[in-house]
C-alpha cells in the first residue's frame, strides 16, 4: 500500500476570518475524524497534491503536534472560481474498527470478446467496500479473460476476501460490445435527435393550403 506523509500543524483559530487567513498563506485546513478525538489542522497546499490529485487509493500519515495519524481521504472541497483545494476531510484508521472506502478496479487479462473483434467498455472505476484497515489495498483485480462478446461483468461477480462490497450487486462494471454495433449506435444518436426537428418543417407547407 502506497503511503504519503503530510506535515501539519494544529489549528488555533476558527471561523471565516481565520480560515481566509490560512488560505491567503496557501495553507489548507483539514480535519481528522473517526478516532478518539477530532483533530483540526492545516498544512501547505502542496503537501496534499499527491493525495488529492490522483485516482490512486493511498494511506496518508499525517504528523501533527508530535502525533502521527494513519488516515484515508474521505472528502475534498474546492473553490468554485479558482478550483484550488480549500478543505480536506480524513478518516483515521483504527485497527479494530471497519472503514468504508472506494477501492479502484484493475481489469486484468484480455477478454475473449475483444479477441473476437469487440471493444471493452468499463462502466465503473471503483467499488465501495467495508473492511478492517489491515485489509485495505491499492486496487481490486478483476480478471476479464472469460468475458465474451455482449457479455457483462457485474458487481456480484467480484469476490474479494475480507471485503463487504456495498454497491448494488447487479450493476455492470464492464462489458464487451461489437465495435461495428458501437459505431452504429453512435451514428444513430445524432440522426434520432434531428428527426423530431425535421418533422414540423415538412408539415408546414401542408398547413398553408
Amino acid at each position: 500500500m502506497n503511503t504519503i506523509t503530510i506535515e501539519g500543524q494544529l489549528r488555533t483559530g476558527f471561523g471565516k476570518s481565520a480560515t481566509r487567513q490560512l488560505r491567503s498563506q496557501d495553507l489548507v485546513p483539514g480535519v481528522i475524524y473517526g478516532g478518539a478525538n477530532e483533530i483540526h489542522f492545516h498544512a501547505p497546499a502542496a503537501a496534499f497534491k499527491k493525495l488529492a490529485y490522483t485516482p490512486n487509493f493511498q494511506i496518508a500519515e499525517v504528523k501533527v503536534d508530535g502525533q502521527t495519524y494513519r488516515t484515508i481521504m474521505k472528502d475534498l472541497q474546492f473553490d468554485k472560481v479558482s478550483d484550488k483545494l480549500t478543505h480536506i476531510d480524513l478518516l483515521e484508521l483504527v485497527e479494530d474498527k471497519k472503514v468504508v472506502a472506494d477501492i479502484p478496479l484493475h481489469f486484468t487479462g484480455v477478454s475473449k470478446g475483444v479477441k473476437d473483434g469487440g471493444k471493452l467498455i468499463t462502466k465503473m472505476k471503483s467499488l465501495k467496500v467495508k473492511t478492517y484497515p489491515k485489509h485495505l489495498r491499492e486496487k481490486i483485480d478483476v480478471p476479464i479473460d472469460n468475458l465474451d462478446l455482449n457479455g457483462n461483468i457485474r458487481v456480484e461477480d467480484v469476490q474479494v476476501e475480507n471485503y463487504e462490497i456495498l454497491n448494488s450487486p447487479r450493476i455492470p462494471i464492464a462489458s464487451v460490445v461489437l465495435t461495428r454495433q458501437l459505431k452504429q449506435e453512435e451514428a444513430a444518436s445524432p440522426a434520432a435527435a434531428a428527426a423530431p426537428a425535421a418533422a414540423p418543417a415538412a408539415a408546414a407547407p401542408a398547413a398553408k393550403k
